[in-house]
Order: C-alpha cells, then sequence, then structure tokens
C-alpha cells in the first residue's frame, strides 16, 4: 500500500491487484488512520465491480461515524449503482474538493 500525506488528508493506494484483500487490510489497521481524512484511490482498477467497491462500505461509515471524510476514487464504477453512504468521485481532484466541502461543513457545524 502507498500512502500519500497532504495537508488535510491521507490517499492510501493499492499496490497490488486485489481490491477485496486491500478493503480488508484497511479495516485491520483502521486505528491507524481513524482520526484521518482518507482517500481510497482505487483508479487503477478498470473493471471494478459493485459488489468489490462494497468491501469499503462498512469500513465507510464506521469512519465517517467518527465524523471524518471517507472518499473513494474510482472512474469505473456506475455511480447511480452506488450507495447514498459510499461517496464515490472520478478523479483524486473531486475527492479533495468533497474532503475540503466536508471539513467546512464540520467547522459550521453541519
Amino acid at each position: 500500500m502507498k500512502i500519500t500525506e497532504k495537508e488535510t488528508y491521507k490517499i492510501f493506494e493499492d499496490e497490488k491487484d486485489n481490491v477485496t484483500r486491500f478493503a480488508a487490510f484497511l479495516e485491520s489497521i483502521h486505528p491507524k488512520f481513524k482520526d484521518d481524512n482518507v482517500v481510497i484511490d482505487i483508479l487503477k482498477y478498470g473493471e471494478l465491480r459493485l459488489d468489490e467497491l462494497l468491501k469499503f462500505l462498512e469500513l465507510s461509515n464506521r469512519h465517517r461515524e467518527g465524523n471524518r471524510s471517507f472518499v473513494i476514487a474510482n472512474d469505473t464504477i456506475n455511480i447511480d449503482q452506488v450507495p447514498e453512504e459510499l461517496l464515490v468521485v472520478p478523479t483524486l481532484t473531486e475527492a479533495e474538493d468533497i474532503i475540503q466541502m466536508e471539513e467546512i461543513e464540520r467547522d459550521l457545524g453541519f
């Protein structure tokens, strides 16, 4: 796994080729990043299926309960199939924008 630290968030990128194992690994190390805003970079998966994406749902819900952002970057999944609980955007730039907006909302008490 590759971790890129930005000013207000961290990007986690899978360096292997198994999105299910990546989701399970992130689940196992969640206590290490539970206080950070997170972008999950799975842009390299050209044929990502909905069932694979849903492996991140429980982790996303738990992370967001801690009042932190959890955004997935992937441009191949049909966004209309994704549950509302998951934030999926097609680019890392849009993921950063989402985090900035959510930080503003938290600062304003929303």
